[in-house]
């Protein structure tokens, strides 16, 4: 069982943070801010995907404006991702972003942090105070060295020098991340800081990668530590479309028995014995199931003697073969179909089976508030 790592609590929008609240997912969008119909279109992508807090950058003043109208055309809190000037951090929230991403030592010096955590006291925004291993302050480069696995004390200084700046500003609705493309230099650092602060901890591996270098990656280090029961939020970063983030983050929580959303897809590797288009069937069936909320198991097949019985724990499966294929629930067999209509007839009963579930969750939910 994991043991969550005690930490205090703050509030993003409706959100809470930290504290024993439930760890959330976040992504970032990669359009550009200003151009508001876009970018509220790939939120409400991802919002359908399960994505708990959204991210957007603010290059310029143009993006901060558009925050508001962006916020009033989604249903999830917005942060506002500001480098360099802090005036645009100002604007954001100004604008209605309901927390801030900075790096506090590339804003320009302690008074401009200043008017910053005045700003987010005002506005009641928390601040996620963000260092990278590509932007620690010069001196502590100087002292620690570039941070590495067994040296990450530049990363967790960095972090704790901005938080007690703010801190000494009377200000404390801070979540922290110290992010590194190495994973190692990630677990080791995120231990270190876990131990020093107590603030709500954001996870995550920048410039993780594409697909699969980025999905391993990330779900290696995040994994780890989520399992020793650190982080209370988290980005799976890819170089891909956002939405797929959110799909391998909600993968990842499952297979830590944390969080379920949806179906859990089971599927062969393929072997000398499949008859069927085993990978087009998958697919199909995968990109359904992410429309889906019930959390089932549905098993794909390429075998039909073994596929039941391997796939005996799935509420329901498929599995084809030449020219045939069978739908089974709990290990049994309850149709055979013929190649040809075994994905429609797959799809009419995994969508009944949705809806009976569903169903039955309303009923209960009905019996226990009455």
């Amino acid at each position: 069982m994991i043991v969550r790592r005690k930490t205090r609590q703050i509030q993003l929008g409706g959100m809470l943070i930290g504290g024993g609240a439930q760890i959330s997912v976040q992504s970032m969008t990669n359009t550009d801010t200003a151009d508001i119909e876009k970018t509220a279109e790939q939120i409400h992508r991802l919002e359908a995907a399960g994505c708990e807090i959204i991210r957007v950058a603010v290059p310029d003043l143009d993006a901060a404006r558009a925050i508001r109208q962006i916020r009033e055309e989604i249903g999830i809190p917005l942060i506002g991702d500001i480098h360099f000037d802090w005036r645009l951090a100002v604007a954001a929230m100004e604008q209605g972003a309901q927390g801030i991403r900075i790096n506090p030592g590339n804003l320009g010096g302690p008074k401009n942090l200043k008017k910053v955590v005045d700003a987010a006291r005002h506005q009641q925004v928390p601040i996620r105070v963000g260092v990278n291993s590509g932007s620690i302050e010069k001196d502590l480069l100087e002292r620690y060295g570039y941070p590495t696995a067994e040296k990450p004390q530049a990363l967790i200084e960095s972090a704790v020098r901005n938080v007690r700046l703010i801190e000494e500003f009377g200000y404390h609705e801070i979540k922290i991340s110290i992010k590194s493309a190495d994973v190692l230099t990630t677990i080791n650092g995120y231990r270190a800081l876990s131990k020093k602060l107590d603030y709500p901890l954001h996870l995550g591996v920048t410039e993780a990668g594409g697909l699969i270098g980025g999905t391993v990656k990330s779900s290696v280090a995040l994994g780890i530590l989520l399992n020793e029961g650190i982080g209370d939020t988290f980005r799976i970063s890819l170089t891909r479309d956002p939405v797929e983030e959110i799909r391998v983050a909600y993968e990842l929580l499952r297979s830590l028995k944390i969080r379920e959303r949806g179906p859990e897809l089971i599927s062969c590797p393929t072997c000398g014995r499949t008859g069927i288009d085993l990978f087009s069937l998958a697919q199909e069936v995968e990109d359904y199931i992410q429309t889906m909320k019930s959390p089932l198991k549905v098993a794909v097949m390429g075998c039909v003697v073994n596929g039941p019985g391997e796939a005996r724990e799935a509420d329901i499966g498929v599995a084809g073969g030449r020219g045939k294929g069978i739908i089974f629930k709990k290990g049994e067999i309850v149709k055979r179909v013929a190649e040809d209509e075994l994905l429609k007839v797959f799809m009419d009963e995994l969508k009944k089976m949705e809806a009976e579930r569903l169903q039955d969750q309303e009923q209960k939910n009905n019996n226990q508030s009455a």
